[in-house]
């Protein structure tokens, strides 16, 4: 029994481990400024702004970090558009 448990709390300090090296790489990959292609050329997305001010990545990435797959103009404009009105800044 004391070797069972032992093993258990080893497998959840790794998976820990593991947790938070992999959390700290995707926050040092990610860049700053993002471009993002539009009609007239591109839009330069600030986002380390946007890391900063919300400190919470599962409100744009409600599925994960890394790239938006839903991204497109409609969907950014209806979902960005509506965030900076609830948080009474320009949209």
């Amino acid at each position: 029994m004391v070797n069972s448990s032992k093993l258990l709390m080893q497998v959840i300090s790794n998976a820990l481990i593991v947790l938070i090296l992999s959390t700290s790489t995707v926050a040092a990959q990610s860049k700053d400024i993002i471009e993002l292609p539009a009609e007239k050329g591109k839009i330069s997305f600030n986002h380390k702004k946007h890391q900063d001010m919300l400190n919470d990545c599962n409100i744009c990435h409600a599925n994960g970090t890394g790239k938006i797959p839903e991204l497109s103009r409609e969907w950014g404009h209806k979902t960005y558009r509506q965030c900076h009105i609830d948080m009474n800044l320009n949209p």
